[in-house]
């Protein structure tokens, strides 16, 4: 059977194919636990460890029990989406009329969504390297191609107007950004994400921007939503990560008035509508009980962050920009890399059985240091090659969505195989 070419220029995923052996040696590990086997550390996963508040999923049974379980409209509960408007007017001073507001099945529908109203095959999207993966194939499957723009440190790992302005082309349709990023936690500044929607604007492109970790800011500097620029920016965001429903699967998209029934249209067809269940557990996000608890949340993975990155540095794991929001730490592994190769020796990553035979004698890319830390350390990170060319190799992704006891267990062993 001949595979679409659209199936076949989709890039693995290799978060997962990591997060595989992850598991089958966690499998192994449990089988030695009555032995004193060390359990695996997940550090790899952009999951917050919270669940939903009581009051979420006391609405969720409240739902099913009083028969609130069949279709909606494809845009969403009309309750809902003037919540999630009330909530842009309080938290972030925007005023975001609800007619707007898309409920999406998760914020990779409201991507799919976007990206299949804005994007023809050929056509070309500005995207920062490093980036998010998913978000690249949502255009790709769209018949598109993204076009990476290299984004370093000293830019905090976000593109430049300059840059947008450079490599925009004869087939460039927009730009897709993320504010704060996965997998750095960083945020473009204001003024500069003003530049960049500027130079979009005057071509004619569209700027969209996942806004899904927007509501785990730390910094009042950068924690502001792009739609205070203009009614043409186009906005993703989600319930999974601030308001932790991950497995519940409910996003929102934000667009203009002209783009709302190509949106609606789209995802009749597409989804019919987003889960009802969760969309009437989520208007129990915005009861000030529920905010309150979100706050509180927020304010411990500030406190995790706080803690846990700082700790990197001594270890050779250099987190050069420090991340103002979401839960992530992307570090330089080069110099942890060259300890762990002193002291393991060529054979350190022990991996070439499930990965691939490496032609180097030393732990040559943060794949093979990710997988020296899965069997060395019993601990599960992100390598960089997922996210991008621009020095991706050399960085590993830290996720501190765990309760600190795990991540003082994750340090003290990191301590023990690199300090």
């Amino acid at each position: 059977m001949k595979l679409s070419a659209r199936a076949r220029r989709i890039e693995p995923f290799y978060v997962m194919e990591m997060a595989k052996h992850a598991s089958a040696i966690a499998q192994d590990l449990a089988r030695q636990a009555a032995g004193g086997g060390q359990p695996m550390i997940y550090l790899n996963i952009g999951e917050p460890d919270f669940t939903a508040p009581p009051r979420v999923q006391e609405a969720a049974c409240r739902a099913i029990r009083d028969g609130h379980t069949q279709y909606t409209q494809a845009t969403g509960l009309p309750a809902l989406r003037e919540r999630i408007s009330a909530w842009y007017a309080e938290r972030f001073g925007v005023q975001v009329p609800a007619r707007r507001i898309v409920v999406t099945a998760g914020a990779s529908a409201a991507l799919q969504l976007a990206c299949l109203a804005l994007l023809d095959e050929g056509d070309e999207v500005l995207m920062p390297d490093p980036c998010y993966p998913c978000n690249r194939q949502f255009v790709s499957a769209a018949g598109a191609r993204a076009v990476l723009l290299p984004a370093d440190a000293p830019a905090r790992f976000q593109p430049s107007a300059a840059q947008v302005q450079a490599a925009w082309g004869a087939h460039t349709r927009g730009v897709l950004l993320a504010s704060p990023s996965n997998p750095t936690g960083t945020s473009i500044h204001p003024d500069e994400l003003a530049r960049i929607h500027a130079v979009a604007r005057a071509r004619g492109g569209f700027t969209l921007v996942d806004e899904i970790y927007l509501g785990l800011s730390f910094d009042p500097a950068f924690g502001r939503s792009a739609l205070a620029l203009g009614e043409d920016i186009i906005s993703i965001n989600s319930f999974s990560k601030y308001f932790c429903m991950t497995g519940w699967r409910l996003g929102w998209l934000v667009v203009p008035e002209a783009l709302v029934d190509a949106v609606e249209q789209l995802a009749q067809h597409l989804f019919i509508c987003p889960s009802a269940v969760a969309q009437h557990a989520a208007l129990a996000c915005f009861e000030p009980d529920s905010l309150a608890e979100y706050e509180r949340r927020r304010l411990e993975f500030k406190a995790r962050r706080d803690w846990f990155v700082p700790q990197l540095a001594p270890l050779g794991l250099h987190v050069p920009v420090m991340p103002d929001g979401a839960f992530y730490a992307w570090a330089d592994c080069r110099e942890a890399a060259r300890r762990l190769h002193e002291r393991f020796g060529p054979a350190g990553s022990n991996h070439a059985e499930v990965c691939y035979q490496s032609n180097s004698n030393e732990i040559a890319d943060s794949w093979d240091f990710a997988f020296a830390l899965l069997r060395q350390a019993h601990l599960a990170v992100t390598p960089g090659r997922d996210f991008g060319q621009a020095a991706t190799a050399h960085h590993v992704r830290f996720s501190t969505a765990n309760a600190m006891p795990q991540l003082e267990e994750a340090v003290a062993r990191l301590k023990a195989l690199l300090g």
